[in-house]
């Protein structure tokens, strides 16, 4: 802003002619010149200090994908905040975005810090300059996971799935046949084994399905199929839908009906193809604060306590490694290879 200096008033100095004439002429006194303050500037404006990141005044905001219920995020999400307020000594607040297309906002806006984030949802973030991989996660002692198509066992579709095994008893094209005409419930659209890769083989397959029923979380999934199957017609229906595809094994989410792994049988299930979910931080997040948060996740793995607070927040989470982006590298060539475009996935 361009400073204008005042302009310096001038002085005159007066001149008197008097006198009587009869008195002898004196010299007229000189005055003075006046001194003209210097002109103030105006003070800069103040800018308000910046509250350092990990304050109570400014906490370090955790966004946890909606992949789980509602009960199970709260409940497990103030559990990791706690752990790591007391690893770190950091103050942290914990928020559930309604979908990853809010997910991956909230990190890109600023107004999370430390996410939760699925696999697509991170290939996205990252594309947009907003968020770095610090932690993979590690499901049944891998960190790589398959997709599972699920149904009431009272829609009477053939299982191709045999449990003892652990194994596919035909092809994808054989088992997902049968569910021509018949209305799915899916996860989020960004949802690699709950949307992407299940709607793909589909179809991969020319299996021309009903409206999917959007669901969100792949407990919602689980509890769709439980609510029932209409058989009083001569073709089973189900209530909400009429087959599901979930991670494996979703089921094991349902801590309430004890019967859920025979009720909700498995159909069929992929390879552990897709790279498990992560632990990002912001691109923005300064790098002391970062390496703290860090080797907090890191004690909240190596302990008991808490790995038992992973478990039940909602992910299954079995534990947490250090990784970078190039975990990531041989899944973008498989979705590049197959002709998808990750950045028309969110509009």
């Amino acid at each position: 802003m361009k400073k204008f200096l005042f302009l310096l008033v001038t002085v005159l100095v007066l001149s008197t002619l008097v006198l009587s004439a009869c008195a002898k002429a004196t010299p007229v006194p000189t005055m003075a010149p006046v001194e003209t303050a210097a002109p103030t500037e105006a003070p800069a404006p103040t800018e308000a200090p910046v509250v350092p990141l990990g304050t109570a005044e400014n906490p370090i905001i955790i966004a946890l994908a909606p992949s789980a219920t509602a009960e199970q995020l709260t409940v497990g999400g103030e559990a990791i905040a706690t752990f790591l307020k007391e690893a770190t000594g950091l103050e942290y607040e914990v928020t559930i975005p309604n979908s990853y297309t809010a997910l991956i906002e909230a990190m890109s806006s600023g107004n999370a810090h430390v996410g939760f984030m699925p696999t697509f949802a991170y290939l996205l973030a990252k594309q947009a300059g907003a968020a770095d991989v610090k932690l993979v996660t590690v499901r049944n002692g891998s960190d790589f996971y398959g997709a599972q198509f699920v149904a009431n066992a009272d829609m009477n579709f053939t299982s191709y799935f045999d449990a003892e095994t652990n194994t596919n008893t035909a092809d994808a094209e054989t088992a997902l046949a049968q569910f021509s005409g018949k209305r799915p419930c899916f996860t989020d659209p960004l949802s690699v084994s709950g949307y992407i890769i299940p709607g793909g083989l589909l179809k991969q397959y020319g299996v021309e399905y009903k409206t999917p029923a959007a669901v969100q979380g792949h407990p919602q999934v689980i509890q769709a199929l439980y609510a029932g199957v209409d058989t009083s017609k001569e073709t089973p229906a189900g209530v909400i839908c009429d087959f599901g595809a979930t991670y494996i094994d979703a089921r094991t989410s349902d801590k309430v009906h004890t019967d859920v792994m025979d009720k909700i049988v498995v159909i069929w299930r992929t390879d552990n193809i897709i790279p498990n979910d992560n632990v990002s931080f912001s691109s923005a997040m300064p790098e002391d604060i970062g390496a703290k948060v860090l080797e907090g996740f890191l004690a909240m793995s190596d302990s008991e306590e808490g790995t038992e607070i992973l478990k039940n927040a909602g992910y299954e989470i079995q534990g947490l490694k250090v990784s970078e982006d190039s975990f990531y590298d041989a899944f973008r060539a498989a979705l590049q290879a197959s002709g998808v475009d990750i950045t028309t996935m969110v509009k």
